[in-house]
């Protein structure tokens, strides 16, 4: 036992160790619908992995319309400073990630009073360079966003899943401790029956003893 728990501790620590170290940085997805005339984060989140690695990015944001063929460039973050490049989003958009472009992992951005020609697929690429003690070294992430803007708020598809779900389980839970009492009734009930029957046996005998210790007595005199 000792050395099964000599060997749990280190592994233990180390997953610990682990997860605390990824827990600094989630890539989660964007949601991907808006409703027109509200506003709508744009997430877009690509982890530097290489913690102990100094690291800068600029970020690059473009955009292709619904039917469109190619994408536009439309929005630019670098050095702590933000450019609107494409007209259409002018006065719209405001950076909503990191507020530093080193170690810049956060580059989502959003979208004031949202219009239904704002449907369509957008493109974030980091541009980053990580710089080790003899050479930097550059690399790109790029995520991509498929936004459908809607008149009103409908519920998402994992949204309704997620809610059956939970109604199955409470309901399967209920199902399983009816189940539970009734066999534990049973169970009870079984004892009962048995230990009054139990009961009346020894009763019966002992009075049948009596009776016999009765006329022995009788018999005696």
């Amino acid at each position: 036992m000792s050395a099964l728990r000599r060997l749990l501790i280190p592994t233990l620590l180390c997953a610990l160790q682990v997860s605390l170290c990824n827990a600094a940085c989630a890539e989660v997805d964007s949601d991907t619908e808006a409703v027109a005339g509200h506003g709508f984060k744009l997430g877009c989140i690509s982890c530097k992995m290489r913690g102990e690695v100094e690291g800068s990015a600029t970020v690059d944001w473009f955009f292709r319309a619904k039917g469109e063929v190619d994408f536009v460039h439309i929005y630019n973050y670098d050095d702590e400073s933000s450019t609107i490049v494409d007209e259409r989003f002018e006065d719209r958009l405001d950076w909503n990630g990191s507020k530093k472009t080193t170690d810049l992992q956060d580059a989502s951005i959003y979208i004031l009073n949202v219009t239904f020609n704002d449907t369509g697929t957008y493109r974030c690429l980091f541009n980053r360079v990580l710089t080790y003690q003899y050479y930097e070294f550059s690399t790109k992430a790029s995520k991509l966003i498929h936004l459908n803007v809607v008149g009103t708020a409908t519920r998402g598809t994992a949204s309704i899943v997620s809610e059956v779900m939970m109604y199955v389980t409470v309901i399967g839970l209920q199902l399983w401790l009816l189940v539970e009492m009734i066999y534990c009734y049973r169970k009870i009930s079984a004892h009962g029956d048995e230990a009054l029957r139990e009961s009346a046996a020894e009763y019966l005998a002992v009075a049948s003893e009596s009776k016999d210790n009765c006329a022995g007595v009788q018999v005696a005199e």
